[in-house]
């Protein structure tokens, strides 16, 4: 059984459970193929990384830019957690290579795209959360993300922070979006997103990843406000 050494090494960690590791590593197109349960892929690490990863840049930020106010704030963290920067970290880390993934994901490219690479790295850092807690996370975030913080202010077309900022100038509840439709493979699947405020649905969007489905309700959120009301969000 691959013990995932290299990345180990490489992440600067030792796991004190190993089958989490593993379990990072393990796509659903692997489980699939293997015939094995649902919850042995990273899907559900994938969704606790997500959060982590947000507390622990929202913390780097806040306490590396004393003087920035929170929508600046809020474009950093975007443009830090956004998917090619996680997908970046990720080739950097190697993970596109140690991931068991079924031999059909495989071959159609699915160890290179962005989507299913910052989707691990995720997954990883949930998994280093629940093994080492939230210092450990925290140390290696931040570690990681040091080279960068600098350089990133905000990712392309970021709609979702475009549209806090607009829903927080009136009310201090933040924007829910929810994943409503996944339809296709696993290593191509369609996500379908849906935004809302206050209990009413803003907008749809569709994506192959979540993130994608997310900013692309976003922006029909936005492209509805602004016929509305002449909302400037560009």
């Amino acid at each position: 059984m691959n013990d995932f050494t290299d990345i180990q090494a490489r992440l600067n960690y030792t796991f004190n459970a190993p089958i989490l590791l593993r379990k990072a590593m393990t796509h659903a197109s692997y489980v699939n193929e293997e015939g094995l349960k649902a919850d042995e892929s990273n899907e559900r690490l994938e969704f606790l990384g997500d959060a982590v990863l947000e507390v622990c840049v929202s913390d780097l930020l806040y306490h590396r830019y004393p003087s920035l106010p929170e929508g600046k704030l809020t474009q950093r963290r975007a443009g830090l957690v956004c998917e090619p920067s996680l997908a970046k970290l990720a080739r950097e880390l190697n993970i596109g290579s140690t991931l068991l993934m079924g031999a059909g994901a495989s071959q159609s490219g699915g160890r290179e795209l962005d989507s299913i690479l910052s989707d691990a790295m995720e997954a990883l850092l949930g998994a280093i959360y629940l093994d080492g807690g939230y210092s450990a996370v925290r140390e290696l975030i931040h570690r990681l993300m040091a080279p960068i913080v600098d350089t990133i202010s905000a990712p392309p077309k970021d709609y979702k922070s475009v549209l806090q900022e607009i829903l927080q100038k009136n009310t201090k509840e933040t924007a829910v979006y929810t994943i409503v439709e996944a339809n296709g493979p696993s290593h191509s699947k369609v996500f379908v997103a849906e935004v809302s405020h206050q209990g009413k649905v803003l907008g749809m969007g569709r994506g192959h990843s979540k993130k994608d489905a997310e900013q692309n309700a976003a922006h029909e959120a936005l492209t509805a406000m602004k016929a509305a009301s002449n909302t400037n969000y560009k």
